[in-house]
């Protein structure tokens, strides 16, 4: 059986410098080490920092809880009112977000400024989009959509300005620019959809155009990963998304020859290597 890798499968340089800073913390930091909300949506990954005792804050009130340790805060960020409620336990805080989420926070934060309309082509639950919505004081909109985005009503007198989630799916994000464009918005859009996400959405579905069937590989709750598995499988029927090896049933395997495999921001290299050799290898 032939087995084509992704090159961009695995952590991207955002979660790998998160995860690399909780490390540093277990071993340098203020204890109790904290991180606000899971490090990364992988599974694996968070059981396994808490069996090294790091804790996860769950909710905004659990902060008043909390006056003393390292408080880690994840790539996906988060509003300026959880970053000051942080400020105010008293705790170190180690912020890791990601520099590009930090760009859009900066955006939406002069958006604020200027009294202009924030748009966001994002997931209105996912945590990087809640927090860049709490970095604006003024009017602001998310849409998954284009349909979505039909039933905003241009705003009088405001300049509107179109970001993206880092992590949302490239081509929908174009569908949208062509929306806002055609509606003449008077603004201008800057595409923060991260370089990576894009080179790893364009090549899963080059690969998933030329095999018999794809493993996705990541965590449920990742939301890359779930859009790594959208566009495979819309390009290739036979497209299986697992969290690891224990999760892929080998018997339809029997029956391909060419099998393509990528991963998500938030899977870790070791759980991609062993899926690489079962396939190579057992199958």
């Amino acid at each position: 059986m032939e087995v084509i890798v992704a090159r961009s499968a695995g952590f991207c340089f955002g979660v790998k410098r998160a995860v690399e800073e909780v490390n540093r913390q277990i071993e340098e930091g203020q204890k109790p080490v904290y991180t606000y909300g899971p490090i990364i949506h992988n599974e694996h990954v968070v059981n396994s920092l808490a069996a090294r005792g790091v804790q996860v804050i769950q909710s905004e009130e659990e902060l008043d809880a909390i006056h003393e340790g390292t408080i880690i805060i994840r790539s996906h960020g988060v509003s300026r009112k959880v970053y000051e409620r942080m400020q105010a336990t008293g705790a170190h805080i180690v912020d890791a977000t990601c520099p590009f989420v930090k760009k859009i926070h900066e955006i939406a934060r002069k958006a604020g400024e200027e009294d202009a309309a924030l748009l966001i082509a994002g997931d209105p639950d996912h945590p990087e989009v809640q927090g860049i919505m709490g970095w604006t004081d003024g009017e602001v909109h998310v849409v998954k959509s284009t349909e979505q985005l039909e039933k905003i009503e241009k705003s009088l007198g405001k300049t509107e300005i179109l970001v993206a989630q880092t992590t949302f799916n490239k081509k929908r994000f174009e569908d949208i620019v062509e929306i806002f464009t055609k509606k003449k918005y008077s603004g201008f859009v800057v595409n923060t959809v991260c370089n990576a996400t894009d080179e790893r959405q364009t090549e899963a579905c080059e690969i998933a155009q030329k095999v018999d069937a794809m493993v996705v590989i990541g965590g449920r709750h990742s939301s890359n990963t779930q859009k790594l598995y959208e566009i495979c499988s819309g390009k290739c029927k036979n497209t299986y998304f697992i969290e690891t090896l224990v999760d892929l049933d080998p018997r339809p395997f029997q029956s391909f020859s060419r099998v393509g495999i990528t991963a998500g921001a938030s899977t870790p290299n070791s759980i991609i290597e062993e899926v690489i050799d079962y396939v190579r290898n057992e199958l």
